[in-house]
C-alpha cells in the first residue's frame, strides 16, 4: 500500500508519515523544507519517497501529480495547510491568497486527480483535513474558516457521489479542533483549550478513513460543539467565535498565533 501526504514535515502531516510507515505502507512525502524532507525519509526508513514542492503554486501541484503517476497510490492525504488571524481588512492579501492556494486549490487539485485515478480502478482513499472551523463562520480568520468551510463541503458532497455511484473509491474528512503544532505560531494566536496532539489526530483520522467512515471529529468537546452549533443562529455563533478568536491576544494588544 502506498500513501501521499502533504504538508508531512511536521504537525500531523509527520504523524500521519509515522503511523503509515509503523504499519508497512510505502510513502511519498512533499512538503516546502526539502531538508527536513530528507531527514524524515532516513528517520522513519521503509520505502519512501520525497519531492519538495511550494503547494501555493499551482505548477508544483501538477509536479506532485505526475511525480506520483504510475507508482499505484493508494491513499492521498491532503493535510498542507496554514491560517492568518486578523481583522479581513488588515491581513496581507497576497498571504491571503497564498493561503488560499494551499489550503483549496492545491487540494482541490489533487483531490480531483486522484479520484479519477481511484475511480479507474475502483480502490483508493482520500483523507481531507479539514478542522472543526469548517462547520461555521470565523471573524478575525475570515478567510481560514471560509477555506476550511470549502474543504469539508467539497468532501461531503464527493462522497454523495461516489455513494450514489456505488464505488468502492472513500473520502473522509478530519475535522479537529486545536491541535498542538507549528500552525498556531505561523497563524498567529494561542488556544483557549487544551489541544490534542498531531498523533491522536492522525490515529483518530486513519481509523475513521480505514472504517470508511466520512467524519472524523476527534474529541467529545469538539464533537459536542459541531453538533450545537447547528441550533445556534448564524449572527449569534460569529459574534461567539469573535470574542473566542478576540481573547487570543497577548496583554500589550499583540496578536499571538491558532489551529
Amino acid at each position: 500500500m502506498k500513501a501521499l501526504i502533504t504538508g508531512a514535515t511536521s504537525g500531523i502531516g509527520q504523524s500521519f508519515a509515522a503511523k503509515l510507515a509503523k504499519r508497512g505502507w510505502s510513502l511519498i512525502l512533499t512538503g516546502r523544507n526539502e531538508k527536513r524532507l530528507k531527514e524524515l525519509q532516513e528517520s522513519l526508513g521503509g520505502n519512501i519517497e520525497i519531492i519538495a514542492a511550494d503547494l501555493a503554486k499551482k505548477e508544483d501541484v501538477f509536479k506532485v501529480y505526475e511525480f506520483c503517476k504510475g507508482k499505484d497510490v493508494d491513499m492521498l492525504i491532503n493535510n498542507a495547510g496554514y491560517g492568518l488571524f486578523g481583522k479581513f481588512e488588515d491581513t496581507d492579501l497576497d498571504d491571503e491568497v497564498n493561503m488560499i492556494n494551499v489550503n483549496i486549490t492545491a487540494l482541490h487539485i489533487l483531490t480531483k486527480l486522484f479520484l479519477r485515478d481511484f475511480k479507474k480502478k475502483d480502490h483508493g482513499t482520500i483523507l481531507n483535513v479539514a478542522s472543526a472551523a469548517g462547520f461555521m463562520a470565523g471573524p478575525l480568520m475570515a478567510a481560514y474558516y471560509g477555506s476550511k468551510n470549502y474543504v469539508l463541503k467539497l468532501s461531503v458532497a464527493i462522497w454523495e457521489e461516489l455513494r450514489r455511484d456505488h464505488s468502492n473509491v472513500k473520502i473522509t474528512v478530519l475535522c479537529p479542533g486545536p491541535v498542538d503544532t507549528n500552525f498556531n505560531n505561523r497563524a498567529g494566536v494561542s488556544f483557549s483549550v487544551k489541544p490534542i496532539t498531531p498523533d491522536y489526530a492522525a490515529e483518530f483520522a486513519l481509523d475513521k478513513a480505514f472504517s470508511g467512515k466520512l467524519f472524523a471529529v476527534p474529541g467529545l468537546f469538539v464533537k459536542l460543539g459541531t453538533v450545537a452549533q447547528r441550533f445556534v443562529p448564524q449572527k449569534m455563533l460569529s459574534a461567539i467565535v469573535y470574542n473566542i478568536q478576540s481573547a487570543k491576544k497577548t496583554s500589550d494588544g499583540k496578536e499571538k498565533a491558532l489551529k
